[in-house]
């Protein structure tokens, strides 16, 4: 009882890191990269300040950098050169994804390539996978789009990922992708599966980075709805069922009870901090609103807290240097 129960004993600065409950390290940083067939310098990416799309030629640096930095791993974003119907250039041997992981598997193989397995970037009209018509609006045809997503795996493989992450949404995804690994002798790769992806108003500076905006309709009917938590907590129990080995919840800063809940399923659970949370933080900051520093840190903290082990930042390599230098 008080006054003898005094919380705040133990809130003496030299204390504090003794007691401290959640530690954020480099250890849990993946930074995503998004490459582009049709540059040849690094194109800024407007709504995400400090970002950029990067040649093939510049990925070498890039990587370097994060590497020197203390980050370990990597998750790839593709934009070629030609989009169709059928996302033929996803699985391409030759494809902008498949070019990036072999060089970087060959200057740098110390570091973990993660590669983002879907068709968004490469379809004309900007859904995740094949569609048909219906009525006056596209459908993503579930079952079509898993024979492509197994392929568009493959070829990543086969390229030197490390491991894939289908990002898509389709029921039964995580079982398709694991039969075409196993099947073509990648039964070694891991799968991070976005098993619980909300339909979220905050991917619009991503869809800009990555020119992966649809032409026509939207998300609606295979990404979830923002209000349905046990729902949520179904899609990454399907997904651990079919073999995922890691789980994934995007966005990240809204859903920290969604992250909480998938955390007692038992497997590794990462989170993805979007482009909405990056760019709101960098135009707060930049209007002196907030200690950018700070509030960054504190939003990864509370995603840690939450239970993800594993956290895809834009900020992964600020992260880095602002953690060296404490």
């Amino acid at each position: 009882m008080f006054p003898t129960t005094r919380l705040r004993r133990l809130r003496a600065r030299k204390l504090q890191p003794l007691v401290r409950e959640t530690n954020l390290t480099t250890d849990d940083l993946i930074a995503p990269l998004f490459i582009d067939e049709t540059i040849q310098h690094p194109a800024p990416i407007p709504s995400m300040p400090g970002q950029s799309r990067l040649p093939l030629r510049d990925l070498p640096e890039a990587i370097r950098r994060l590497s020197s930095a203390g980050i370990r791993a990597v998750i790839l974003f593709g934009i070629p050169n030609e989009k169709d119907p059928g996302a033929a250039s996803a699985y391409a041997d030759n494809g902008i994804i498949q070019q990036a992981v072999r060089l970087i598997r060959s200057q740098l193989p110390e570091m973990l390539v993660i590669t983002d397995v879907c068709a968004c970037e490469y379809t004309d009209h900007g859904h995740c996978g094949i569609i048909t018509e219906c009525g006056d609006c596209p459908e993503l045809d579930n079952d079509l789009s898993l024979d492509l997503m197994g392929r568009i795996a493959v070829s990543h493989a086969r390229a030197g990922a490390e491991m894939v992450a289908p990002s898509c949404m389709l029921d039964g995804q995580v079982m398709a992708i694991r039969e075409a690994l196993d099947g073509e002798g990648f039964s070694a790769i891991p799968i991070l599966s976005y098993s619980t992806k909300f339909a979220s108003a905050l991917y619009g500076p991503f869809r800009e980075a990555a020119d992966s905006g649809c032409c026509q309709g939207d998300r609606s009917t295979y990404q979830m709805d923002p209000a349905n938590r046990n729902e949520a907590y179904r899609e990454s129990l399907l997904d651990a069922e079919e073999g995922a080995d890691i789980l994934m919840v995007k966005p990240a800063g809204l859903y920290l009870d969604i992250i909480r809940e998938i955390t007692a399923l038992g497997l590794p659970v990462a989170a993805y901090q979007v482009s909405g949370e990056y760019a709101m933080i960098k135009a707060a900051a930049a209007n002196g609103w907030i200690d950018e520093e700070k509030v960054v840190l504190e939003s990864l903290i509370s995603i840690k807290r939450a239970g993800a082990g594993l956290i895809i930042t834009y900020f992964a390599e600020d992260v880095a240097r602002w953690l060296h230098e404490k």
